[in-house]
């Protein structure tokens, strides 16, 4: 097999990965072209990150990599020249032996976006003062309050109930969930 191809493993598809270089706010159009003129999957990835605003949870999407389009041919391995006919495309990368087609770590970075649909990202966020439950782990079952967030390492300070004491120690984001959502 090619090393250019790549098995989708949910479909069992072989599937041509591609990435352009495009004007930035341009790239959602050109998905929309390529997939209508060439019937090709075509992604300008996201990234979408929860914040608090006013007391609630808000998702904010943003571009994962401004100026890029990801493109998946599934039947044969597209000509490179209509690609760079689309208005908007600034040029298809290749590495140094002029292959257009992702190989390596890029190929897979381009599927783990195609398998994520684009979107990257949500993580959870948390703020002091929060009630949480904990749902794995050595305090699997607690319902606590958060005392303090580290979001850079994904960590909290909580404090647990013991012996007539309030213990404090940190969790990881990994074994809490929220109180509210469940």
């Amino acid at each position: 097999m090619d090393l250019c191809r790549l098995h989708h493993p949910w479909k069992g598809l072989i599937v041509y990965t591609y990435c352009l270089f495009c004007e930035t706010a341009k790239c959602r159009g050109i998905s929309e072209e390529i997939m209508e003129r060439l019937h090709c999957r075509a992604i300008s990835p996201k990234l979408v990150q929860h914040t608090w605003s006013k007391g609630k949870a808000v998702d904010i999407v943003h571009d994962l990599l401004p100026g890029y389009v990801f493109v998946y041919a599934e039947k044969a391995p597209l000509d490179v020249a209509l690609l760079r006919s689309i208005e908007g495309v600034i040029r298809c990368l290749c590495d140094g032996n002029k292959q257009f087609e992702l190989s390596g770590s890029d190929e897979q970075f381009a599927m783990m976006i195609l398998q994520k649909d684009g979107v990257i990202g949500k993580t959870k966020v948390y703020r002091e003062g929060q009630m949480i439950h904990i749902c794995q782990g050595a305090y699997e079952g607690l319902e606590t309050k958060i005392l303090k967030v580290k979001s850079r390492n994904m960590r909290m300070k909580i404090e647990i109930p013991f012996a007539n004491m309030k213990i404090c120690t940190w969790v990881e984001y990994e074994v809490v969930s929220d109180r509210e959502a469940e």
